[in-house]
């Protein structure tokens, strides 16, 4: 697990709730649970700064952090998909991309976190348009046409644009091998845990669980196989992050209250 996306982790599920600032001592402490060192912590949120997803800010208890909207923005988006809110039914359509020239390695990652699959290199598509992804190729400066192509459910030329664009065999196993490694840690945890081992076990899960985002585009089912892997992980993952949410959500609140002092806050620059 790196510290930088441990930290996405963090804010995206603890912190974000909680008006999305911490104190710098704060994220030390609730990323040791899980192996990240406090240089390492340091690091990590100086290059989040750096890039635009954090604004330093003075707390009563010392230095802090605060999500920039750019930040909170992605988080909520991704918050969405890993709890599957606010996802409708499919319409039958699919959103074709056509690029001018291939997209560079950054912005083709983004592609596929909004859930566009490659058709081809000059050749995108979703099963659900994202707004998103015209910012992202006007500002890598990447030409492009986008169309609507309308499939019937089950159809040969959905199964063949499914096909083409993600490797489903790839993804399903992925799933069950997320099963395989998770179920140890998850249920490892019981009455007699504390509220530390129940949070750094929910962490890994929802750490191990958002890898998914770069993976699987969501697919509605009437796109995919029969007893999709995807199904009893999404399950499986329900159950034990629903259950290892409160003593998760009291050791958050121990470590915040033990570096915090009153609720005031002011703003800096540095």
């Amino acid at each position: 697990m790196q510290a930088r996306s441990a930290l996405f982790d963090l804010y995206g599920d603890y912190l974000r709730p909680r008006g999305g600032r911490a104190p710098v001592a704060a994220l030390v402490k609730l990323l040791a649970p899980v192996g990240i060192a406090p240089p390492a912590v340091r690091t990590a949120v100086s290059r989040m700064v750096r890039q635009g997803w954090l604004h330093p800010m003075r707390l009563v208890s010392g230095p802090g952090y605060l999500l920039t909207p750019k930040a909170a923005r992605r988080l909520d988006e991704a918050s969405a998909r890993i709890y599957r809110t606010g996802r409708n039914g499919w319409d039958g359509r699919f959103d074709l991309v056509l690029t001018n020239a291939p997209v560079p390695r950054r912005e083709a990652k983004r592609l596929t976190f909004l859930g566009y699959g490659m058709l081809g290199e000059l050749a995108w598509v979703a099963p659900r348009a994202a707004d998103e992804i015209d910012a992202v190729l006007t500002d890598a400066a990447v030409g492009f046409e986008r169309f609507s192509a309308s499939h019937a459910a089950g159809s040969p030329g959905a199964a063949e644009v499914v096909g083409r664009a993600w490797d489903l065999t790839e993804i399903g196993r992925a799933y069950e091998e997320f099963i395989e490694v998770q179920r140890p840690i998850v249920t490892a945890v019981n009455a007699r845990s504390s509220d530390e081992e129940a949070y750094a076990a929910r962490f890994q899960l929802v750490h191990a669980w958002r890898s998914f985002l770069f993976r699987d585009p969501q697919l509605p089912a009437s796109l995919l196989p029969a007893r999709w892997p995807g199904a009893s992980a999404a399950t499986f993952f329900d159950r034990h992050a629903t259950r290892l949410r409160p003593p998760a959500d009291r050791f958050v609140e121990r470590c915040l209250a033990s570096v915090t002092r009153g609720g005031r806050v002011g703003f800096s620059d540095t």
